[in-house]
């Protein structure tokens, strides 16, 4: 039977050794602690040092401009046209139109629009809400469709200016008024003749048909 003795010293010193042992551990971990830390610090560092990312610039903001649309080419004989015909049924000189004198000034340029479509114009660019159009709005409006007459509808508005009465035929006297406004000196001798000349039915005046074939028989 063997007694096994623990001297107090011995336990001390043991304890003493466990206690270091338990020391020793913990430094350890407060070493790993301080290098992680030391770590997450260098990586923290180094992102808030780094350049941030370069965002791409902005894509550029187009603008689109309404810009009008240019006016139709015209010949300066189209033009003098126009400004003639608002001038015309200008009765108080005051640069504008109300829908009365629109009406004729467009009749007289060869179209003859109803109500609704002289209202619409007029909508469109009566810009002080007055009723009338100006000048340069009545152009605008009148150079696209002037451009874009066909001959045969030239030909149908020449035959309204010389009748002037609606008959639907040109007579001598229409024929006398024309040629007097034209500054063209015939007498009546030839000016019937002309008539004659082309008058097919012989009833003495040039209806719309006679007129349009002689307008385009060279064609």
């Amino acid at each position: 039977m063997s007694l096994k003795y623990n001297s107090p010293h011995t336990s001390n010193i043991t304890n003493s050794g466990t206690k270091k042992k338990k020391i020793s551990s913990n430094d350890s971990n407060s070493n790993n602690n301080a290098t992680n830390a030391t770590v997450a610090t260098n990586i923290i560092s180094s992102n808030t040092s780094s350049t941030p990312p370069q965002l791409p610039p902005p894509a550029p903001t187009t603008i689109t401009s309404k810009t009008p649309p240019p006016l139709p080419q015209l010949s300066e004989e189209q033009k003098v046209e126009i400004k003639e015909a608002f001038e015309l049924f200008d009765t108080d000189k005051d640069d504008a139109l109300d829908i009365h004198g629109l009406k004729f000034a467009m009749k007289a340029l060869g179209f003859d629009e109803k109500k609704p479509e002289l209202l619409r114009i007029l909508r469109q660019h009566d810009k002080n809400e007055e009723g009338v159009i100006a000048f340069e709005d009545f152009f605008k409006v009148m150079a696209e469709r002037v451009v874009n007459r066909s001959p045969i509808e030239e030909i149908h508005r020449a035959f309204q200016l010389f009748d002037d009465d609606n008959t639907g035929k040109i007579s001598l006297h229409n024929l006398k008024r024309v040629a007097k406004e034209l500054g063209e000196n015939l007498d009546e001798d030839e000016l019937q003749a002309m008539i004659d000349e082309f008058d097919l039915d012989e009833d003495g005046e040039i209806n719309e048909e006679e007129f349009v074939k002689i307008m385009t028989e060279d064609t």
